[in-house]
């Protein structure tokens, strides 16, 4: 369980998250949504440590997320993913996979390739030739291979194609079923995430304003006026 508690942070001077409070059970699917500057990227790196001027508690499995600590903390079973293609562009598929490993089993690799086919087939080809959607899988295979129990995902959809994005997001639900990872998905792409989330949560100038199920959200006729 991620349990944050009267958060509020800060970039110097500028205030982003006002005293918010937020509980995500194990094994959920959330997607977080809001306009830009509404604080959902800063959401994330404070439940990674990635911010360090912050107030408040945040804690996973009862163990305090120490700010600015980032390598520590993601030993609690955390995983992030920035926004962008995070892979090393020179290295094959399958080296990606294995340095990310380390740590860990390297053999897991063989549950990353099925639950993304396509890097099983372009397992030594470069990084960096993959499409963007492959990347973004490849990224993802990455987190896995770190074996995280909870996954922390910053618009992994950006700029990717229509179809793309369905097969992407429709992977990140399969790793929720299959492997049993908490899932928080920041997005701008609000009804295709919709559809593959089971709760949401809308923030607006660093306060939620809406938390409940995606059902209830979908159903929203003026879904809008929430961005």
């Amino acid at each position: 369980m991620l349990q944050v508690e009267n958060l509020n942070a800060h970039y110097g001077k500028l205030q982003v998250l006002h005293d918010l409070s937020l509980t995500i059970r194990d094994g959920e699917r959330v997607g977080i949504f809001g306009h830009n500057g509404a604080g959902k990227t800063t959401l994330l790196k404070c439940c990674v440590g990635d911010i360090a001027q912050i107030s408040g508690n945040i804690r996973y499995h009862g163990e305090p997320i120490l700010p600015g600590q980032v390598h520590l903390n993601v030993r609690q079973g955390i995983g992030f993913v920035p926004q962008g293609h995070n892979v090393f562009r020179e290295l094959s598929v399958a080296q990606n996979l294995r340095i990310s490993g380390l740590m860990h089993d390297p053999a897991y690799a063989e549950t990353v390739y099925g639950i993304f086919p396509i890097l099983k087939e372009r397992s030594v080809q470069q990084a960096g030739s993959l499409s963007g959607g492959q990347q973004q899988m490849l990224a993802l295979g990455m987190a896995l291979m770190t074996r995280p129990k909870l996954l922390l995902l910053d618009e992994p959809t950006t700029g990717l194609a229509p179809i793309i994005v369905r097969d992407v997001l429709a992977s990140i639900r399969s790793i929720n079923q299959s492997e049993g990872t908490t899932v928080i998905i920041v997005e701008q792409n609000v009804p295709a995430t919709l559809q593959q989330v089971e709760r949401a949560v809308v923030l607006k100038s660093g306060r939620i304003i809406f938390d409940g199920p995606s059902q209830q959200l979908r159903e929203q006729e003026n879904l809008w006026h929430l961005f």
